[in-house]
């Protein structure tokens, strides 16, 4: 039996005798009885394991070691101990797998950095198990969000010829033995026939996709070869990005609110116990701050607006705001804070802002970047491009080379409809969610410059 199907029906399991199959997370022992934190994975609760001189190979029991991985039989029964409604009274066990005394994940204190260096090791943590509980939960929250509204998953390719942010942060895929190479590499003779790198985005395929099922989404990893070492930026990391036919600018801006509010939602009914412990450990009032956000109105303001709100405000700031530029960090944090909430930033200028991005007459961009409290830009969207002409001159300005995305252009004469997408990190929204401030602490295995371990 797991926990999960034991605290599902726990009321129908007291005084009988149960088998449980887990490991070890911290051993109190005394002189005639010991406690055991017993876990089997599969619920974020533990289970109180007791026994006593009474209770068989009493010493046996009383030497496992924090770590090692069991099988207990016993007698499940109602807690008189603070801390737990439950306890398990050892009846007999099995060691399945002893844990040497030299394992690393004790129980005290680590700091993250320590945990990243043992990071096959830290999802045995509870903080990891909070977390990486969540991320799953997530996942299934996003996939159940655009099935019931009738989306197509589209598995966009890992592999392409198209940089489609066009910043050349991609990685190359070569099979040429490039340290034996001299001069110019002829990529004719590469496996492709051509250059090619990891996707950092698979919006374009989803376009064409879009065209033909109307609502799409893909969910998959992305690479960006980014030299950059920061708490919210990494080399591997998760998309969701939706495209949608006849859909403008406003539509896609309704669907990203009511996702993300979706989502939350979800989290918050599913994973009650592990909030509660990042709320507790992690960031005190985080469940408060997730309710709020699902009761919240969305703000929708101009660029042109935020940047004058921004030169308004009586701050000395350590990136002065500047009409046609991008925003800073500390701007992102003020306008959430000034207008309590989430906030679509919409109109971007057009020359800090893709290629494919819809042109207003007025030198912006139907674009629209969603800040979040406490994260910053969690989503970025806009309406696509869908004049053939303005798209291609677009492109021309740029300096861009058409010959590889003629199949990208030929969507705008081949049927073009109004249609609008967006990209929202899975790790970012994960920070959001649990509190813990680094997308290294949000992903399995991070990748990060200097660091490919494990």
């Amino acid at each position: 039996m797991y926990l999960r199907e034991l605290m599902e029906d726990v009321q129908k399991h007291l005084g009988s005798e149960i088998t449980l199959h887990g490991w070890i997370r911290n051993h109190r022992r005394q002189k005639d009885f010991g406690f055991i934190d017993f876990s089997d994975g599969t619920i974020f609760q533990h289970l109180q394991l007791v026994y006593d001189k009474d209770s068989e190979a009493f010493s046996e029991i009383a030497s496992l070691r924090v770590g090692a991985a069991i099988e207990v039989t016993g007698i499940l029964q109602e807690s008189s101990g603070a801390g737990q409604n439950y306890e398990l009274k050892i009846c007999r066990f099995t060691l399945l797998g002893d844990c040497k005394e030299d394992y690393p994940l004790q129980p005290k204190p680590h700091s993250m950095e320590f945990l990243r260096s043992i990071a096959y090791l830290r999802p045995r943590a509870n903080i990891f198990q909070a977390v990486f509980r969540i991320r799953s939960l997530a996942a299934m929250a996003i996939h159940t969000y655009f099935q019931e509204r009738g989306y197509v998953y589209l598995h966009a390719p890992l592999i392409t010829a198209s940089d489609c942010e066009g910043a050349g942060e991609m990685f190359q895929v070569t099979t040429l033995p490039l340290d034996k190479i001299k001069g110019d590499v002829d990529y004719k003779k590469d496996f492709f026939g051509k250059k090619a790198g990891l996707t950092v985005s698979g919006q374009l395929q989803g376009e064409t996709f879009a065209s033909a099922f109307s609502k799409i989404y893909t969910f998959g990893p992305t690479f960006r070869a980014e030299n950059s070492n920061t708490k919210t930026h990494a080399a591997e990391f998760w998309m969701i990005e939706p495209e949608v036919a006849f859909c403008d600018l406003t539509g896609i801006m309704d669907i990203q609110e009511e996702m993300l509010k979706f989502i939350v939602r979800y989290v918050l009914d599913h994973a009650k116990d592990e909030l509660a412990f990042l709320d507790r450990f992690v960031e005190k009032g985080l469940v408060d701050k997730l309710e709020k956000l699902t009761k919240s109105q969305f703000t929708r303001i101009k660029h042109h607006d935020v940047i004058t709100i921004l030169k308004e405000a009586n701050i000395k700031w350590e990136f002065e705001p500047v009409y046609g530029e991008d925003i800073a960090k500390e701007h992102e944090k003020f306008i959430t804070e000034y207008f309590d909430g989430p906030v679509f930033i919409t109109d971007w200028p057009r020359d800090i802002k893709a290629f494919y991005m819809k042109q207003n007459d007025d030198g912006t961009v139907a674009a629209a970047d969603l800040e979040v409290p406490g994260v910053g830009e969690l989503m970025g969207g806009s309406e696509r491009e869908a004049d053939y002409e303005k798209l291609v001159s677009r492109m021309d300005e740029l300096n861009m080379d058409k010959t590889e995305m003629e199949w990208y252009l030929n969507l705008r004469r081949f049927g073009s409809v109004v249609h609008s997408g967006f990209g929202m990190g899975f790790e970012r929204l994960l920070i959001y969610l649990t509190g813990v401030d680094n997308i290294r602490d949000v992903i399995a295995y991070p990748r990060t410059p200097g660091n490919c371990d494990f």
